[in-house]
């Protein structure tokens, strides 16, 4: 099985390239989604969690974002400790759910592909790209954040050019270059064995 890493900045359309590729009958593991909630459902990362930050950090209702976010915001050392709990989690959750999958392709769609190491489990990597200002209006119009708070997360992530340089394959979604055919052609030369 052909397994595809998917990734770009917030706002550059990954959401987008994976819903179409579901489209065309591959799977898509979306990484952020089952992230939190293995985060929140995981006796693993719960027990790693509260060994790092007390047990308060869950409560009757379970894990409370707002006191794990406090931990880790501003601090690099705490977030890549919450990152080497969770992260392994996430790769052995998709690992598993692909080992239940019978298609020849599926895919991972990430936003941290290369920052947590799931490229390495992947057989290629496709990065969706869109300039920031197309980014900056994607995200005013769909989340209500200020601009500064979306250049403060978009600057939070590994450069578009790094990103560029370690994809196998780049998508433009700048709104000029359609979708679809720039699907078709990465899709085309995975060269995918019927079963």
């Amino acid at each position: 099985m052909i397994k595809i890493g998917i990734t770009g900045g917030i706002g550059s359309g990954k959401s987008m390239v994976a819903a179409l590729l579901e489209v065309w009958g591959i799977p898509v593991y979306i990484a952020d989604t089952e992230s939190k909630h293995l985060t929140a459902t995981s006796p693993v990362i719960r027990e790693k969690l509260i060994t790092l930050f007390g047990k308060e950090l869950y409560t009757a209702d379970g894990l409370d974002k707002r006191r794990l976010a406090s931990h880790i915001f501003g601090n690099p050392e705490r977030l890549g400790q919450v990152n080497a709990i969770i992260h392994p989690e996430v790769n052995r959750h998709f690992l598993a759910w692909v080992e239940r999958l019978n298609t020849p392709v599926c895919a991972i769609e990430s936003a941290i592909l290369f920052e947590s190491g799931f490229n390495r489990i992947v057989d290629t990597t496709l990065m969706v790209y869109a300039p920031m200002e197309i980014r900056i209006g994607r995200i005013l119009e769909r989340d209500s954040v200020s601009r500064e708070e979306i250049i403060r997360r978009i600057e939070s992530q590994l450069p578009d050019e790094m990103k560029k340089e370690k994809s196998d394959y780049v998508i433009f979604n700048d709104g000029e270059q359609a979708l679809l055919p720039q699907i078709t052609a990465f899709l085309a030369g995975l060269k995918i064995k019927k079963h």
